[in-house]
């Protein structure tokens, strides 16, 4: 089981120290307005914004403050042991002009790319720290960028010791906030929405040790996603995402998932706990995914105390989930592997309790758990190639058919399944987003 505690000690510094009001007394602090910020939504304060994060990681970190305003900017880069604090009513505004995030290489579908530099960035910066309660707001138009890849609103790339607390987000067709190959993140007590197009809330993305707490996340694509890279690249370089911990927020979807795992997972996902969540809307509640030719895994993933309104609570698709990939991983070594879900203590308001009839017979899910989950749907449990599963105390009403349809499963709590024979046909999902 993953750890029960805030990851990284200066983390919890930072919570104590920048909780509600002032700052350290040892460190160095830095207001954008004094270093010729405007605040006005005309003026571009990029680089008084960057000034300001210049010197405060030049002298050893420290906070850079943003009073209340609204500051037109484009990409900024954090240094590290530097908190940016953005006030009540500070916003930061993506300026919409694509030339004021400069091109470099990026993380986008599990490849590295070329594409814009995120509106607010860090690499290799280690205990750094955004905070609110400001908000940051991205320009519409650069969120559909593809070639190269549009700007993200807030991408940590090979951080240590990363807080992201308190502030709120606006942006679509690009994910919020991408946290890439970095250790000791914690995300908590943030509002993020994409209300006009697809848009990713948070993309955990090769990561150790996250904790995501007390957010509320309002998409039009996965609101929460974990991945790890697709093909052999991915697989070469060998950087899972696990030990993330999932807790106490609301999520929504309008046409994906609340929390998707998967389909970039070549380099595997593992101990994923998901718990005291409420589901308010989506495709699927939780959704499983990738396809043949991608290798990877997925194993120890735990959901405790989940209340769901979904199409489909659970979905587990490893089979055809993405387009086909140009590096893929041929052999066995390309069946992704999975083991160890578990799903308790669950109420739900579905349309399809679990669809899991898309993973193949060649790598079974092994020790499958689903055990005190009540509520309505219409369709029941779809379930093919799992061995030693667990079905206990499963009471749902308003079914159209059979609780339980199972093809090549073994285990306890079967009895009374009926037997079906599962589609070998690609999942059907919308073709804006075939990953």
């Amino acid at each position: 089981m993953i750890s029960r505690r805030l990851f990284g000690a200066t983390a919890i510094l930072w919570l104590t120290l920048l909780g509600q009001g002032g700052c350290t007394q040892t460190r160095s602090s830095w207001n954008v307005l004094s270093l010729g910020a405007k605040g006005d939504g005309a003026t571009k304060d990029t680089a008084a914004f960057q000034l300001a994060l210049d010197r405060c990681a030049a002298g050893g970190g420290g906070i850079v403050w943003v009073p209340a305003g609204n500051y037109l900017i484009g990409s900024i880069v954090i240094g590290p042991n530097t908190t940016l604090r953005l006030q009540k009513d500070a916003v930061l505004q993506g300026s919409s002009d694509a030339a004021d995030y400069p091109v470099i290489d990026v993380r986008f579908e599990g490849r590295w790319v070329q594409g814009h530099r995120a509106l607010v960035h860090a690499v290799k910066a280690d205990h750094i720290a955004l905070i609110g309660p400001g908000k940051i707001a991205g320009a519409v138009p650069l969120g559909g960028l593809r070639n190269p890849r549009g700007p993200c609103l807030v991408e940590i790339v090979d951080c240590r010791d990363v807080l992201l607390d308190g502030f709120s987000t606006t942006y679509d067709r690009m994910w919020s906030i991408h946290p890439t190959y970095c250790q000791d993140v914690v995300a908590r007590n943030l509002t993020i929405r994409s209300n006009r197009g697809n848009g990713d809330g948070i993309d955990v993305d090769s990561c150790q040790n996250v904790r995501i707490e007390q957010c509320d996340i309002d998409t039009g694509d996965d609101a929460i996603a974990i991945k790890s890279g697709r093909g052999m690249e991915a697989v070469r370089i060998g950087k899972p995402s696990q030990d993330i911990w999932i807790t106490r927020c609301k999520l929504g979807s309008k046409i994906f998932a609340a929390i998707g795992i998967g389909t970039e997972m070549s380099g595997g996902v593992r101990n994923v706990t998901i718990e005291h969540c409420a589901v308010t809307h989506g495709t699927d509640a939780l959704y499983l995914k990738s396809r043949t030719e991608r290798g990877g895994f997925i194993e120890n993933i735990r959901a405790d105390d989940i209340d769901a309104a979904a199409k489909t609570f659970l979905r587990i698709d490893l089979l055809a989930h993405g387009i086909k990939d140009s590096q893929p991983v041929l052999g066995d070594a390309g069946i992704p592997r999975i083991a160890d879900i578990a799903v308790s203590n669950a109420r739900v308001d579905c349309g399809t309790l679990i669809e899991a009839s898309h993973i193949s017979a060649a790598k079974p899910l092994e020790h499958f758990s689903f055990v005190d989950v009540t509520g309505t749907c219409k369709k029941g449990m779809f379930l093919a190639n799992m061995t030693d599963a667990t079905l206990r105390d499963i009471h749902v009403s308003g079914l159209a058919g059979p609780l339980l349809s199972i093809h090549n499963v073994t285990g306890t709590g079967l009895e009374g399944a009926v037997f079906f024979t599962p589609t070998t046909a690609p999942s059907t999902r919308p073709a804006t987003r075939q990953r």
